[in-house]
C-alpha cells in the first residue's frame, strides 16, 4: 500500500507568506518604534525641530563663511543671530499689530452682532425670535459660572508651556551643533561601522538629508509666498488682523494641501464678524484661490524635485498622522514619509564603487 502523497504547497502562496512575515516583522518593529518615541516625545519634536533649523540655516552660514572669509564657529553665530533677529522682529510685529486692532476688532464684532440680531428680527414666524444675544450672554453665563474650572485649566497649561519651552531650548541647542559640526559628526558615526556598511550607511544618510533638507526649504518657501499673498490680500479687502493671518498661514503650510486652508478660517470668521457675510464669502473665495494656486503652481514648482510622492500619498499620509499624533504628526508625517522614501531608493540602486563618504 502506497502512502499518500502530501501535495506540495504552491510556489505563489510560499512567496505570499514569506513576504507576509516579513511585513508583519517590519509593522511590529515600526510599532515599538512608535511607542518608544511616544515615551520621549518631546525629545523626539526637539530634535526634529532642530533638523529643520539646521536645514534652513545651513547654506546661510555657508553662505557667511565663504563672503567674510571666517571661521565656521563664527558664521554659525552670525547665522543664528541673524535668524533669531528676524524672528524676535516678526514676533514683535505681529503681537503689536494685534494689539493695535483688537479694540476696534471688538467693536466691529458688537456692530457685526447687532446687524445680525436686526436681520434675523426681520426673519417671518418662528424665526423672528432668534436672538444673537441670547446666545451671547448664555455663553458669559456659562464662563461666569466655570470660572473657576476654567482658571484651573489654565494653571494646568502652564506645565505643557513649559514642556514646550523646554523643547525650544533643546531644539536650538542641537541645531547650533548640527549647523556647526554636523559634517564631523557624521563623519565620527560612520566611523564607528564597518567600511562596506559605512557606504552604504553613507549613501542613505546622504540620501535622507538631501530629501529632508529640500523639502524644509521648499516648504518654507511656499508657506512665505502663502502667507505673503494672504496677508496683501486680507489688508487690500480691509479685513483686520491681516498681518497675523498672514503669518498664521504661512506656519499652516508646513501641513500640505489642509493647513493652508484651515489657518485661513480664521479670516473667515474675522471677515464674518467685521465686515458681514459677503465680505466673508469673498475670503472665502481666496481660500480657494490660494489653495489652487499652491496646489498646481507653488507646490509641483518648488516641491516636485524634493518630495517625490503622489498627492494622493501626501494627503493619506497627513491624515494618518494627525490621527496617531494630532498636530505634529500632521506636520512630521510627510516628511519622514518622503525621507523613508528615497532612503528606499538610494539602497535599491546602491552601487559601492561610486559611494563616497559624506564631505558636504
Amino acid at each position: 500500500m502506497t502512502p499518500e502523497r502530501t501535495p506540495e504547497v504552491p510556489a505563489w502562496l510560499k512567496t505570499a507568506a514569506g513576504n507576509a512575515w516579513r511585513v508583519l516583522v517590519l509593522a511590529g518593529a515600526a510599532y515599538v518604534a512608535l511607542v518608544i518615541v511616544g515615551q520621549v516625545e518631546l525629545v523626539a519634536v526637539a530634535l526634529f525641530g532642530s533638523f529643520v533649523i539646521a536645514a534652513v540655516l545651513r547654506p546661510l552660514v555657508g553662505l557667511i563663511g565663504r563672503i567674510a572669509w571666517m571661521p565656521r564657529a563664527l558664521a554659525t553665530a552670525i547665522g543664528f543671530v541673524v535668524a533669531v533677529a528676524a524672528m524676535g522682529g516678526i514676533g514683535t510685529f505681529v503681537g503689536v499689530s494685534v494689539a493695535n486692532q483688537i479694540p476696534r476688532l471688538t467693536q466691529e464684532l458688537v456692530n457685526g452682532i447687532d446687524a445680525i440680531n436686526d436681520m434675523l428680527s426681520r426673519l417671518p414666524p418662528p424665526y423672528e425670535d432668534l436672538d444673537l444675544g441670547k446666545v451671547t450672554g448664555a455663553l458669559s453665563d456659562w464662563i461666569e459660572k466655570n470660572s473657576s474650572m476654567l482658571l484651573g485649566e489654565v494653571i494646568t497649561r502652564f506645565g505643557f508651556v513649559a514642556e514646550v519651552l523646554t523643547g525650544l531650548v533643546l531644539a536650538l541647542f542641537c541645531s547650533i551643533f548640527f549647523v556647526n559640526s554636523g559634517t564631523s559628526m557624521w563623519r565620527w558615526a560612520l566611523s564607528q561601522v564597518r567600511p562596506a556598511a559605512a557606504a552604504k550607511l553613507d549613501a542613505a544618510g546622504r540620501a535622507a538629508w538631501a530629501t529632508f533638507s529640500g523639502y524644509t526649504r521648499g516648504i518654507a518657501i511656499v508657506g512665505l509666498t502663502n502667507g505673503i499673498f494672504a496677508g496683501l490680500a486680507l489688508t487690500i479687502m480691509g479685513i483686520p488682523l491681516a498681518t497675523p493671518i498672514g503669518v498664521l498661514v504661512a506656519m499652516g503650510t508646513f501641513i500640505p494641501y489642509v493647513g493652508s486652508a484651515i489657518a485661513m478660517t480664521v479670516a473667515v470668521v474675522v471677515a464674518l464678524a467685521a465686515k458681514g457675510p459677503w465680505w466673508a464669502l469673498a475670503v472665502v473665495a481666496l481660500v480657494a484661490l490660494i489653495g489652487q494656486i499652491e496646489g498646481h503652481l507653488l507646490q509641483p514648482l518648488i516641491m516636485s524635485k524634493q518630495v517625490r510622492l503622489h498627492p494622493v500619498v501626501v494627503a493619506s499620509t497627513v491624515v494618518a498622522g494627525a490621527l496617531v499624533a494630532g498636530v505634529v504628526g500632521a506636520i512630521v508625517a510627510v516628511p519622514c514619509v518622503a525621507v523613508v522614501w528615497a532612503v528606499f531608493t538610494r539602497l535599491r540602486a546602491f552601487d559601492e564603487t561610486s559611494a563616497p563618504l559624506l564631505d558636504a
